[in-house]
């Protein structure tokens, strides 16, 4: 087998499975470890996968933080549908939070309510987004503004979540990991966003599927913290599985 062989069914398992073993590689391909490793080495620097303990990846698990303007031009169909479903969720004098994220503007730009709405928003798109409905009331947080994001933490935004509870909280995230949770790119992010969890009924997740299997720096909760996840069809059968086991309401948008 030639080296663009090796590369090729390499890339192939991947696909299939999302990661592989350097052991399991090893038997398929019957050469040596190192001529495995060499393999990896090379199509990590071609951006083709991502080496970590031992075994190959698809993509890198670990994120790194995007403007807000960057964001917005990822999975823009598949945004709008996850906001559209989300947005069915709203009842009749409703009281919500909504996090910060492009999935969440998304879900704001579907937001068309015909009785009073209550929104707590950390995201200052969000909350000029619903300033053109007068039935909604909009608690905007304040706080230091995370240029990025658009959006605000820290310690006044802290004190006023303290005092708050609502019925749901849509909560946008930058990886969904089902062993270790939903995290963020930002550790005061993730202390804020522990504190609406704690002030909400319900934790609804909005994310594209590009966002499972990885990793933000900052930790959110564990997975169990969630109740509803809205993503778009993407996602794996596998990871649907794992997730309807666990006992998550997940609803496929679009």
């Amino acid at each position: 087998m030639t080296k663009e062989q090796r590369h090729e069914t390499i890339m192939e398992e991947l696909i299939k499975h999302g990661s592989v073993l350097v052991t399991d590689l090893v038997r398929l391909l019957d050469v040596s470890a190192v001529t495995v490793r060499k393999d990896l080495t090379e199509l990590e620097k071609g951006d083709k996968l991502y080496r970590s303990h031992g075994k190959a990846v698809l993509v890198n698990p670990y994120i790194n933080n995007r403007p807000v303007n960057e964001k917005e031009k990822l999975a823009t169909d598949e945004k709008h549908a996850i906001g559209r479903e989300a947005a069915r969720l709203i009842t009749r004098n409703d009281s919500i939070c909504i996090a910060s994220g492009t999935t969440v503007h998304a879900l704001a730009r579907n937001i068309v309510p015909i009785h009073k709405l209550t929104v707590v928003s950390a995201s200052l798109p969000v909350s000029n987004i619903l300033s053109a409905h007068e039935n909604i009331d909009i608690y905007q947080l304040g706080g230091l503004m995370r240029h990025s994001s658009l959006s605000v933490v820290g310690e006044y935004a802290a004190r006023f979540m303290a005092e708050c509870s609502f019925s749901k909280l849509y909560l946008g995230v930058d990886g969904i990991d089902i062993d270790y949770g939903i995290t963020t790119t930002e550790i005061r992010e993730a202390t804020l966003n522990k504190m609406m969890i704690a002030a909400a009924q319900k934790t609804i997740v909005l994310a594209d599927s590009s966002k499972f299997g990885r990793r933000g720096f900052a930790k959110i909760a564990d997975i169990d913290a969630v109740d509803v996840i809205i993503t778009d069809a993407g996602i794996s059968p596998k990871t649907i599985k794992k997730i309807e086991d666990l006992g998550i309401e997940l609803i496929i948008a679009g």
